[in-house]
């Protein structure tokens, strides 16, 4: 964080006040991890803090220090609502654009009096904060937050809740330090998170070994969808409404399943389709190696963004004719793809 932004946030938190931390609809590790890595924090300067998600977050990140304090917005919209009204502050986290929260909750935000501060590793920020804290090389928000901390010269605020929500955040973001954003400083700030208290293998256990059968079966459903399309280095998995309702779909169970897609071998680009009843549309992640960018690649045709190996978007059209539109763009792309590195 520049010396400019670290001033005007010093300045915004130099005395007591109500502040809203905002993350981004369908949170993930690094959105909860590092809202509530950030309340702690706040809480430990003499803020009043709340945080608030768009909607619920994965059975598997209910465990975490303060998910109990979360309010979630579409559950308690009026109660959300006066909290913004009332609010000095708000902090977004984990995204860049107030379209990530979607719905009524992005009205809220652009309706909001309060000041806004942005901590943020996704491409091409919006404009609505008065203090910008980017950084796409970043391996998380939660390593940002750690970075945000001591910038304010407040590392020695560290408790143990902290260190397991941002720990936490950092993991889930990085695919378990395995990711290309997963720098030298992050091994260095996790390191110093363990040292405050987060128990790496207790997290690792809480986070990944709690799998349901259903889970497990639907994975096996999800790998027995997986096409592979070797002349252009691609890999799509395909999941419809009726798999996942055969299989008791709850909220982050399809989480890391593109990962298998790009594991086979020789596969650059990988994306999994997952059909979406409720909101009338076909959720996608994409996921690749190297240089091709899926940021780019969702950007272009499917109203996303992310990161350049890591990215998520939409089709408004049925499962089918997404797939077939897919495989219609793939060809444009083939030289990127055999020559990724």
């Amino acid at each position: 964080m520049n010396k400019e932004t670290t001033q005007i946030v010093k300045k915004l938190l130099a005395s007591p006040q109500k502040i809203l931390i905002v993350g981004h609809k369908n949170p993930d590790g690094d959105a909860v991890g590092s809202c509530l890595g950030l309340f702690y924090f706040l809480k430990s300067l003499g803020h009043d803090t709340t945080v608030i998600m768009p909607n619920d977050f994965p059975d598997f990140l209910k465990w975490l220090p303060g998910c109990e304090e979360i309010i979630i917005y579409e559950k308690e919209v009026q109660k959300s609502t006066n909290l913004f009204e009332t609010a000095g502050l708000v902090f977004t986290l984990d995204f860049n654009s107030l379209e990530r929260v979607g719905g009524e909750l992005q009205k809220v935000l652009e309706n909001c009096s309060a000041k806004f501060v942005m901590i943020d590793h996704h491409q091409q920020p919006a404009d609505y904060a008065v203090a910008t804290f980017s950084d796409v090389k970043m391996s998380s928000t939660s390593e940002m937050v750690f970075h945000f901390m001591d910038a304010l010269d407040e590392a020695k605020k560290l408790s143990k809740e902290i260190a397991i929500n941002l720990y936490t955040g950092i993991m889930t973001d990085t695919g378990s330090f395995r990711f290309s954003s997963t720098s030298p400083t992050t091994h260095r700030v996790a390191a110093k998170l363990i040292e405050a208290g987060a128990e790496c293998a207790t997290i690792n256990q809480n986070v990944y070994d709690t799998n349901s059968p259903e889970r497990m079966k639907l994975l096996g459903v999800a790998l027995n969808n997986l096409v592979i399309m070797p002349k252009l280095h691609t890999a799509y998995i395909t999941l419809t409404q009726k798999e996942l309702d055969d299989h008791n779909f709850k909220k982050g169970d399809t989480e890391g399943f593109v990962n298998y897609a790009l594991s086979v071998k020789g596969i650059v680009f990988a994306v999994i389709f997952i059909e979406n009843k409720q909101e009338s549309i076909v959720k996608i992640s994409f996921r690749s190696k190297g240089d091709f960018s899926v940021n780019d690649f969702a950007r272009n045709h499917y109203s996303g963004g992310g990161h350049i190996n890591a990215a998520g978007g939409k089709s408004s059209q049925d499962l089918n004719k997404t797939i077939t539109e897919f495989i219609s763009i793939l060809p444009r792309y083939k030289d990127e793809l055999t020559h990724a590195s």
